[in-house]
């Protein structure tokens, strides 16, 4: 098994469809985390507007995360909603709408340096899955490390502290790259 995080600015750029459907066709058994997109954004405009803290930013961007995973499931609906760790060991194509209270039991901090890159990294340590890739928007130079990559932002502040002891496979690839793939 293998878990495919993909970026919410995805959307945007009109790439995340199209991933889906490359993942599907592929026919390899993958667990997708979807980034939270707008819904994440919005959440951290409000948060600066209306000064909530940061447990209620975090979730609230789990919801923002949430609504992706489901948008995604509608529209591609080879793929199945699980919530828990529990949920998705039975799924051959599932997208994962993540649990706050397993988020809570894992102790999980409630920060914006954790967003769903990080919480992908989690998800396939808890899944021993054989790899995780993480497929951005940008272009991802792919002769950097991981540590270079969170230095330029295209990771998350606390990703590779999250693979740091991974026995899976790390892919961070642009769009463009893994629909060739």
């Amino acid at each position: 098994m293998r878990v495919v995080k993909l970026g919410g600015s995805l959307l945007e750029n009109g790439r995340l469809f199209e991933c889906l459907k490359h993942i599907v066709k592929a026919g390899e058994s993958t667990i997708v985390v979807c980034g939270g997109g707008d819904f994440a954004n919005h959440v951290r405009q409000a948060q600066k507007k209306w000064q909530f803290d940061d447990t209620v930013a975090h979730k609230m961007a789990i919801l923002a995360m949430q609504q992706m995973a489901t948008m995604c499931q509608n529209l591609q609906p080879e793929f199945v909603i699980a919530s828990s760790v529990s949920e998705i060991k039975n799924n051959r194509f599932g997208i994962w709408s993540p649990n706050i209270a397993e988020l809570n039991a894992a102790e999980i901090p409630a920060t914006w340096a954790i967003t769903s890159d990080s919480l992908a990294a989690w998800l396939a340590t808890q899944l021993n899955a054989a790899e995780l890739v993480v497929v951005k928007s940008c272009d991802v130079d792919s002769t950097l490390t991981v540590v270079e990559l969170r230095e330029q932002e295209v990771v998350d502040a606390t990703f590779d502290a999250f693979i740091e002891e991974a026995e899976f496979k790390v892919i961070v690839i642009s769009a463009g790259d893994f629909l060739t793939s």
